[in-house]
């Protein structure tokens, strides 16, 4: 058959469109769902550390995360358990309240094999500032560890302030 006979073409079209397919279909997301149970646990960790936070309790807040804490802050860079506990406690110091909550329908959890979990959302922070209601809407991700203590937080990324 001649190259320019026009099954040739459509030859090559079909293996064109048959190869995107095999493209297609190998791209899809083979994850598995999380389970209900870990979204639940997660999820209720989150409330009590930050019910821990609410309360203005550092000593509490900080038995939530790991001696080897990372905190990566857009607009703080990398800081270490110590730091993060110094900052809170200035924080708390304050003449106002600062209070976060979860947004609502933002938090994801993904399991970690062997690990812990991956949890991301947006979380406000609310504060009365010269009368006023200020309200901060910020994005998070926390890698939480399952270990002999329990649930703890060991990395943390906070972003777009």
């Amino acid at each position: 058959m001649p190259k320019n006979h026009p099954l040739c073409n459509y030859t090559i079209i079909f293996f064109a469109l048959l190869s995107c397919s095999f493209s297609a279909f190998s791209q899809e997301k083979k994850v598995a769902a999380t389970p209900k149970e870990l979204q639940e646990e997660i999820a209720r960790m989150d409330s009590l550390l930050f019910g821990a936070y609410n309360a203005r309790n550092l000593e509490k807040l900080k038995s939530w995360f790991t001696n080897d804490l990372e905190w990566y802050q857009d607009n703080g860079g990398l800081l270490s358990l110590q730091m993060v506990m110094t900052n809170f406690d200035g924080i708390f110091k304050r003449d106002y309240i600062l209070t976060r909550t979860l947004v609502k329908g933002t938090m994801e959890v993904h399991p970690i094999k062997d690990f812990g979990a991956i949890e991301t959302g947006s979380h406000q922070f609310r504060h009365m500032e010269n009368g006023k209601e200020e309200i901060g809407t910020f994005k998070f991700l926390m890698i939480w560890k399952k270990g002999e203590k329990g649930w703890q937080v060991s990395r943390v990324v906070s972003y777009d302030h």
